[in-house]
């Protein structure tokens, strides 16, 4: 491999690795360097991304190496976090916001179960938007964290508790179960996403 395309594959590792970050022997096992040729790149890297003209910067936390926005573009961040188009959500937070609604407490290997598909993604999402919370620890081995609802998702949905969800019929076919939720939520996503 070229100069180029170590410092290309370290920067996307530290990019997958999100806020966990890597440290340098993970970083040398993988590209299989030594640990004076990673501080050559790492340090050239660095450089890179002190320039003006770069969003993002390495930094260097508690022995481990992570890519991180700067502290001038904090403003920006805030904003978009702010903005209602950012307040959307995917069918799978939407599938598994309906899930922890309807079977609260509720883990996440049960949400899996029931949705067929990993959902770590979407409950970071709603933990993120104040819709779920951790509510306890289920019993036995691993002691599996339970989700719930929390106050912000009754006060989107207008409701004094989740006693008043619109109640599911028994003998619900998969199909109109799924009908059934995606209209209930759409209401949720076109409140959650209108301007103020």
């Amino acid at each position: 491999m070229t100069s180029e395309e170590i410092k290309a594959v370290i920067e996307g590792l530290l990019f997958v690795s999100g806020e966990e970050g890597l440290d340098e022997k993970q970083i040398m096992d993988v590209l299989q360097i030594d640990k004076k040729t990673l501080s050559f790149y790492l340090k050239e890297l660095k450089e890179m991304y002190r320039q003006e003209h770069r969003g993002i910067q390495l930094v260097e936390i508690a022995g481990g190496y992570q890519l991180t926005t700067k502290q001038k573009h904090a403003p920006y961040f805030k904003r978009l976090v702010q903005s209602p188009s950012s307040a959307t959500l995917s069918q799978a937070a939407l599938e598994t916001l309906a899930i922890i609604a309807y079977k609260q407490p509720i883990s996440r290997v049960e949400m899996e179960d029931i949705r067929g598909v990993k959902s770590e993604r979407p409950i970071r999402t709603l933990i993120g938007k104040g819709l779920i919370k951790e509510v306890g620890r289920a019993e036995g081995t691993g002691r599996a964290i339970l989700y719930g609802t929390t106050k912000i998702f009754l006060e989107q949905f207008g409701l004094k508790s989740t006693e008043e969800l619109p109640q599911l019929p028994e003998q619900m076919t998969e199909d109109h179960a799924e009908e059934e939720a995606d209209l209930f939520f759409s209401k949720f996503n076109e409140q959650f996403s209108s301007p103020e």
